[in-house]
């Protein structure tokens, strides 16, 4: 991880932190990336939602370590890689952050494990890459119209804010961090699920110079993720398709991503909402370790 500025409040044990650079002799705007690292085994990657990091899984990392290697990405811009001003932070240009990971440190036989945003990117590389890519759990998959602005009144003023030309990239530098929580528990069936020193990390990294920029940048290329459903009937690899009951998505959303992958299996989790990782990590992990 790069030596300058702030460095992360929280520890997960057993994880060490590690950096990927950008590659030599590349005309592109490639920056840092951030992961961590933990435990032993056949490679399993993790990657985060909207508006988090790493830490996100800082709870299901313990529960999975002793059956995988894992490597926690920092999606690019976000966490604590690098923010390179002018970059893209449309879907192709972090999916190539997520092969940059699989493909600089050699990963094969690689289960991909994501979470909303981080669920389309597991599917688009597993497309991409069917040599490298074992298996695909993908949740809660932020691949449909209205995302986080479905979580409430505050969620929908706050994301129509940073998108609206002109006062967005000031709002998108105002994160009081009681809108910051009440978004946050509007993804969660059991709002206690979302705690203090989570929200105090994820406040730090988003007070990272630059990072209101590359905020509101993933908020204007939210529909290149709905784009990216035309890629899920390309993925050779078995994929797991995992819901919270309680999730932004409708029914019809659920229904639409099972007929462009019809051999998925498909798990729904009681009274879990989108931030299962936060609230239901033992669910994940029992479905990866079923087949470690």
């Amino acid at each position: 991880m790069p030596s300058h500025g702030p460095r992360p409040t929280m520890h997960i044990p057993g994880a060490t932190s590690h950096a990927i650079a950008p590659r030599a002799g590349r005309h592109s705007r490639e920056g840092t990336l951030r992961y961590l690292k933990a435990g032993s085994g056949a490679p399993l990657v993790l990657l985060h939602t909207v508006r988090t990091q790493a830490e996100h899984f800082r709870l299901l990392i313990p529960l999975i370590a002793d059956h995988y290697t894992v490597h926690a990405l920092d999606l690019p811009g976000m966490g604590y890689s690098e923010i390179v001003p002018g970059a893209s932070y449309d879907e192709p240009a972090m999916r190539a952050g997520v092969k940059r990971l699989l493909t600089e440190l050699d990963l094969h036989d690689v289960t991909l494990v994501g979470e909303s945003m981080g669920a389309v990117l597991a599917l688009t590389v597993a497309a991409d890459l069917p040599e490298r890519v074992r298996r695909v759990v993908a949740v809660n998959t932020y691949d449909f119209r209205g995302g986080i602005a479905r979580s409430g009144l505050l969620a929908r003023v706050v994301v129509s804010g940073v998108l609206t030309p002109g006062v967005g990239p000031v709002v998108a530098g105002v994160e009081p961090r009681a809108a910051l929580r009440r978004i946050l528990q509007g993804g969660l069936g059991d709002k206690s699920a979302l705690r203090e020193d989570y929200v105090d990390e994820l406040l730090q990294v988003g007070g990272r110079p630059g990072y209101p920029t590359v905020a509101r940048a993933v908020y204007q290329n939210l529909p290149s993720l709905i784009a990216a459903r035309s890629r899920y009937p390309e993925v050779k690899a078995p994929v797991h398709l995992v819901y919270g009951e309680k999730d932004w998505s409708r029914p019809s959303d659920r229904e639409a991503n099972k007929e462009l992958l019809p051999a998925a299996e498909f798990t729904q989790v009681p009274r879990a909402g989108h931030f299962i990782a936060l609230e239901r990590p033992d669910v994940l992990a029992d479905l990866v370790n079923a087949v470690a």
